[in-house]
């Protein structure tokens, strides 16, 4: 549970963040010299559409949370070929989603919205691991022990 939690709490928020910045590059925002207001109007809007992040991020990180959860199960999968193996399912899955839409549709486009699923899957996958660490070794004990520890 701990698990989808660090996913819904991280994914929107991250994911949310990367999509308003990919969004704001792609529509040239920031082509003209750097402004203290830019910024300011950027984490403006930030937190005004933050909860729209959260209502159509909740699903998308619980999935990946999921993704997750069911390759941590598997005992042969390192920790961190699991974390880039979610982030690389997150980076398909948005960049599918999202990569296509719009005039400028290219490599730049494609890796920029592949970004909003790969670095919050990578983030939470890696906080899981240092915070709620791995399942406990659930092989079964060799009969020999059984009958010299009963």
């Amino acid at each position: 549970m701990k698990r989808y939690l660090i996913f819904v709490a991280l994914g929107p928020l991250l994911g949310g963040f990367w999509l308003l910045l990919t969004t704001t590059i792609m529509s040239g925002y920031w082509t003209d010299p750097q402004q203290a207001h830019r910024v300011g109007n950027l984490l403006k809007v930030f937190f005004t559409t933050l909860q729209y992040s959260y209502l159509f991020g909740f699903l998308p990180a619980m999935m990946i949370g999921a993704i997750d959860d069911i390759l941590s199960h598997v005992r042969r999968i390192a920790p961190v070929v699991r974390m880039l193996l979610v982030g690389v399912i997150a980076f398909f899955g948005t960049a599918l989603l999202y990569g296509g839409r719009g005039p400028d549709s290219g490599p730049f486009q494609f890796v920029m919205y592949g970004l909003v699923g790969f670095i919050p899957g990578v983030i939470s996958s890696w906080l899981v691991h240092t915070f709620i660490g791995e399942l406990p070794d659930a092989s079964p004990q060799p009969p020999a022990e059984k009958a010299a520890g009963a």
